[in-house]
């Protein structure tokens, strides 16, 4: 996955005129820094202390930390603790990983999708635009009022809650929902 080379004709991101205070709470506590890469910056996020775990035992650390880049719609500790009981705790066991690895990759697509870029995408689609993850699977991106919703193979519907957070390698959007493929 280190020389993952997809080529996507549909982008990613979400448009925010306006932050919520809880958003901006989970901006604060976020700690994202241009400076560093996708899993430098979640390490230090309060609110993705689940993710980084997930990371660490998938053994995505070095593929996330290199070149990409990435656009990663990252699921916060919430939206983890709303999946049903005992499926973290399953996910991370060692038997387990690859699953682990295309739950995890099924947020990732190959290369930086903005805002604006997304927005566009779901206008030339129509309403919607299907993108492919690393994982190889397919989420949809839709428009909700100003907010993108991403909706996964299963029918689960997540909202971007924070987008264009810039990352060396990549960009971070900050969902409230994990996607299962």
């Amino acid at each position: 996955m280190k020389n993952l080379k997809i080529q996507l004709v549909l982008v990613l991101s979400v448009i925010m005129t306006t932050l919520s205070y809880g958003q901006t709470k989970m901006e604060e506590s976020a700690e994202m820094s241009p400076s560093k890469n996708i899993v430098e910056s979640a390490i230090e996020s309060e609110v993705h202390t689940t993710l980084v775990a997930a990371i660490k035992a998938a053994d995505l650390v070095e593929t996330l930390s290199s070149e990409g880049p990435f656009t990663v719609f990252a699921p916060t500790n919430a939206a983890f603790g709303n999946l049903p009981g005992g499926t973290v705790e399953t996910l991370l066991k060692p038997e387990n990983i690859k699953q682990l690895q295309t739950v995890l990759t099924y947020h990732v697509i190959a290369g930086k999708f903005s805002a604006n870029d997304v927005v566009a995408a779901i206008k030339k689609g129509y309403g919607k635009a299907e993108l492919k993850t690393v994982s190889g699977g397919m989420i949809t991106a839709t428009l909700d009022g100003e907010s993108v919703k991403i909706k996964d193979s299963k029918g689960n519907v997540a909202t971007v809650t924070l987008a264009d957070l810039n990352q060396s390698n990549g960009v971070i959007h900050v969902i409230d929902t994990v996607l299962l493929p």
